[in-house]
Formats: structure tokens, C-alpha cells, sequence
């Protein structure tokens, strides 16, 4: 093993190199997690398919579909600081096998809804069953990596969630037109029964696996690995005690911004290019792909495999990870191209320009939990930001389509996005810092 200090600048750790084992454990539960955020991703979108056959049987208005469609997200969003202080307490595997279980009733429940109320209820328990599962995959990661790897770990389950965008419609839209809606939610909820089952047989925290060689652990911990075990204080009180600290709100702001302008891509493209562009839906849904292939090619190449091959070379870890954040929503601001033209091959191109720095950005942001957080404080410290990034995906959709309805464009939407990711880019830049763990908290700081 050799010792790297790297152009380290104001970080107070150094890049440990070692010879990578011939045990892949570690990657295999970075690929079981990346699978796991797409079968919850086909659980989410599954209304927004089926809604037309519900709305028929039903004889719903649009208003009632619009309020189950946004009944899952204020669950999902309420419940991201009390996931991460369960997290923190009972850990990954306790806590993601209860929630996968919900998953599946979830859809079993909306499978046999008898009206409103009961389709009502059933999203709202999609939302708490599905809200611990990014900060659970974030506080994994940091288990499961070394600092020099765990990019690109992040980014195969936030790169699945952008792929989600291309394979879960078409794939949904088959199952309802089968299976009718109420056999696409039941064929949903084995799906999710079956990761269920997948899941509970192979996940184990590194120090419980058994099929983790003694080899590629030590890998683990010499590489930096987040220190397993409960955090030093209760959970309200680290909780208090991380809300206080200036980093955390430098990262959950600066991604809470980045959240807004993907939830503006994943409410609004299709309607954009329906109602702005004036193209037919299956025309829209063929130029949606294009941005979002992109952006899982972008998610896992540059906010993956791009940031730990620098920080693998020894690179300063603050500036490889700041400045992928920063140029990729940077990037972003391309955004505001596609509120100024009317072409739409070149309202396309801007935003897969887009879309693909934000994609950049994303695995980045996520890995800074594990990175930051004090030992036991990665759930919550992925709690409270993907708070803060719930409260942007309501606030999105529902902001553009005030503008849209007001002044009967897109154009002020776009620039709306452009202006939110530039708040972003200071708060990552300048409130944040370095990436650095945040000190221990003690008796005189809780």
C-alpha cells in the first residue's frame, strides 16, 4: 500500500492507494441498488400511464387526477429528515426491508381501489414507503466505497434514475394495455415483491457479509470508507446539531436548486414540446428520449467515472467534485436557450445540453453525505437534503404551470429554471466549503 498526498489543499485527509482486490462484492451491491431505484421509478410513473383508463372508469375530472398524481410527493417529501434518522438508528437493511414491502402494497392497494379515496391513500403510502430510498442508497455507498470509487457507485443508481425515464413509460404503457391498469399495478407490485426478496438475500452492511472477502474489505477501509456504526448522540440532537451546520445547508440548498429545474424536465418536456413546439405526442415522446439518454451516459461518465479516476490520481477531492458540481449546473443555464427559440431541433439540443450537466452534477451531490456527515449522520444528512429537493420538485411543476397559464409561453418557465440553478451554483461554491467531514458533535455542541 501507498501513501498519496496529492494536491490535497485544505482537505485533512490523503488518498489512500492501494492494488484493488480481486473481489467485486461492492460493486454488485451498487448494481442491486441502482435496480432498486428503477423498480420504484416504475411504481411512481404508473399513474401518469394508467391515469386516462382510471379517469374513464372513474369518470374522474383532470383537477382529481392532478391531486393523485401529487399525492406521492408530499409523503415522499415530509418523510426525508424522519428516514434519515431511522436510518441513522436501525441502519439500511432494517429499514429498506420494510419500505420495499410497502412498496408492493402500495401497488396491491391501488390495484383494488373502489374510488378517490382509496387511490388517494395508496399514493400517499407509495410516498412513505419510497422516501428512505435515495438517502439509503447514499448512506450505503459510503459503507460500501472507498472515496476513490464512490462516484461512480453513486451515479449506477442516480443514472438509473434518469434511464427510468426511458424504459419505465413504454414498459408501463405495455402492462396497462395487457394487463388493463389494475393488472399493471399487481404486476408492478410482484415486481416489487421480488426485489423484496432479492434484496433481503444481499444486502448485509460490510462487516456482516460474509461474502465479502477479508481482502476487498480492507480495500474498503484503507480507500476511506464511511466508519460503520450509530452515530455518538441521539437522533433529534444530531439532527439539531447538523442543521446548524453551514455546510449542510450550502450542499441541501445548493441541490435543492438542481432539483427544480430536473423536476421542470420531468413534469413539463412532454407538454412543452406538445404545446410549445407543436408536435404530435408520439413525435415528443421519441425527442424525449434523446435528452434523457444523454443524461444517463453524462451521469455516469462524468459525475461518475470522470470524478474518481482524478481523485483515484490524487486531485484535490473538493475541487475534482465542487467543480463537476459547479460546471455541470453551470451547464444547466443552457436551460434558458431553449426559452428563447422556437426551432424545435434547437430547443432539443439545449436542453440535452442541460439535462446532461445536471446529470453530471447529480451523482456528485449525492456522494457528499457519506463524505461530510459524522459518523452515523449520512441518512440524515441525505434526509435533509432530499428534503430540501422535494420541496423544489412540488414547487417546479406547479411554478411553471402558473407561468404557462399566465402568459401562454414557456419562455418565462425556462428563464425561471436558469435563475434557480444560478442561486444553486453559490450556495454549492460559496456556503458549502470544502468537502471535509463535519467535526464530531459533543456534550457542548448538541
Amino acid at each position: 500500500m501507498t501513501m498519496v498526498a496529492g494536491e490535497l489543499g485544505d482537505m485533512a485527509t490523503v488518498t489512500l492507494v492501494t492494488q484493488k482486490p480481486a473481489g467485486r462484492r461492492r460493486w454488485m451491491i451498487a448494481v442491486l441498488l441502482g435496480v432498486g431505484v428503477i423498480v420504484n421509478y416504475f411504481d411512481r410513473v404508473i399513474l401518469t400511464v394508467a391515469a386516462p383508463a382510471i379517469q374513464s372508469d372513474f369518470g374522474f375530472d383532470s383537477l382529481t387526477i392532478g391531486l393523485l398524481l401529487g399525492a406521492f410527493g408530499w409523503t415522499y417529501g415530509s418523510l426525508q429528515i424522519p428516514v434519515g434518522l431511522l436510518l441513522d438508528r436501525f441502519g439500511v437493511r432494517r429499514v429498506m426491508t420494510i419500505s420495499i414491502v410497502l412498496w408492493a402494497l402500495a401497488s396491491f392497494v391501488t390495484s383494488a381501489a373502489i374510488g378517490v379515496g382509496s387511490l388517494f391513500v395508496a399514493r400517499l403510502l407509495l410516498g412513505v414507503a419510497e422516501a428512505p430510498a435515495f438517502p439509503a442508497n447514499a448512506k450505503a455507498i459510503g459503507y460500501w466505497f472507498p472515496r476513490a470509487e464512490r462516484s461512480f457507485a453513486t451515479a449506477l443508481f442516480d443514472a438509473a434514475a434518469k434511464f427510468s425515464n426511458v424504459i419505465a413509460i413504454p414498459v408501463v404503457a405495455l402492462l396497462v394495455v395487457s394487463l388493463g391498469w389494475r393488472g399493471a399495478f399487481i404486476a408492478t407490485g410482484f415486481l416489487s415483491l421480488l426485489y423484496f426478496f432479492l434484496f433481503r438475500r444481499l444486502y448485509r452492511e460490510p462487516a456482516e457479509d460474509t461474502r465479502l472477502s477479508a481482502e476487498e474489505r480492507a480495500y474498503i477501509i484503507a480507500g476511506g470508507a464511511t466508519a460503520e456504526g450509530l452515530a455518538h448522540t441521539g437522533g433529534l440532537s444530531l439532527l439539531g446539531y447538523l442543521l446548524r451546520r453551514r455546510k449542510v445547508w450550502g450542499l441541501s440548498i445548493g441541490f435543492a436548486c438542481y432539483g427544480y429545474a430536473f423536476a421542470f424536465f420531468i413534469f413539463w418536456l412532454p407538454g412543452y414540446l406538445v404545446q410549445e413546439m407543436k408536435m404530435d405526442l408520439l413525435s415528443s415522446a421519441g425527442f424525449t428520449i434523446v435528452p434523457w439518454m444523454c443524461a444517463t451516459a453524462s451521469d455516469l461518465l462524468v459525475g461518475g467515472w470522470l470524478i474518481d479516476h482524478l481523485v483515484g490520481r490524487g486531485w484535490n477531492e473538493t475541487r475534482v467534485r465542487k467543480s463537476i458540481i459547479v460546471s455541470g449546473m453551470v451547464t444547466g443555464l443552457s436551460v434558458v436557450g431553449a426559452g428563447l427559440t422556437h426551432d424545435p431541433y434547437w430547443a432539443i439540443a439545449w436542453i440535452t445540453l442541460s439535462l446532461s450537466g445536471l446529470a453530471a452534477a447529480a451523482p456528485a451531490s449525492w456522494s457528499l453525505p457519506s463524505l461530510i456527515a459524522p459518523r452515523g449522520g449520512a441518512g440524515t444528512i441525505g434526509g435533509i437534503m432530499n428534503f430540501m429537493n422535494s420541496i423544489t420538485g412540488i414547487a417546479a411543476p406547479a411554478a411553471t404551470g402558473f407561468i404557462v397559464a399566465t402568459t401562454h409561453s414557456f419562455s418565462g418557465a425556462f428563464l425561471l429554471a436558469g435563475a434557480v440553478l444560478a442561486i444553486g451554483i453559490f450556495f454549492f461554491t460559496v456556503v458549502m466549503g470544502n468537502v471535509a467531514p463535519i467535526p464530531e458533535p459533543t456534550l457542548h455542541t448538541v
